[in-house]
């Protein structure tokens, strides 16, 4: 199965070692396939390199959750251009999915769980997809 994970989510991971975040990124890593683009990377690049994350998340930190995300991610070039989301940069979440023909999106911004389901792909929080796939081996 293809998983997209958002910055939001990605965020909790790095934020909370032992979170439902971080524990949804290593059963997806474990179980799944990572989807990622150039945009979503970039996204979460920057958003975990923001100032009022730097009391809490350490280089080490962030650099460990990057490769928990990248280690086994497919990249993908999505080529159709949506507009959906009221929150028009989270668009490039639905463009990748649709690219990967992903089933889930991993998110905890309210911007894309609202379109649960959008288009045949269910957009659920951390807890959600944790729950659905069962604790990692």
């Amino acid at each position: 199965m293809v998983v997209v994970f958002d910055a939001s989510s990605v965020v909790g991971a790095a934020l909370k070692e032992t979170g439902v975040p971080r524990r949804a990124l290593l059963s997806a890593r474990q179980r799944n396939t990572i989807a990622l683009s150039w945009p979503v990377y970039s996204e979460i690049d920057e958003v975990l390199r923001r100032p009022k994350f730097a009391a809490v998340l350490t280089e080490g930190r962030r650099l460990d959750v990057m490769e928990l995300l990248l280690a086994t991610a497919a990249w993908f070039q999505p080529v159709v251009m949506v507009q959906d989301c009221r929150d028009a940069k989270d668009n490039k979440y639905l463009e990748l999915a649709l690219s990967a023909n992903a089933e889930i999106i991993v998110s905890s911004d309210a911007d894309l769980l609202d379109l649960d389901p959008w288009r045949g792909i269910r957009i659920m929080r951390p807890v959600e997809f944790l729950t659905a796939s069962g604790p990692p081996h």
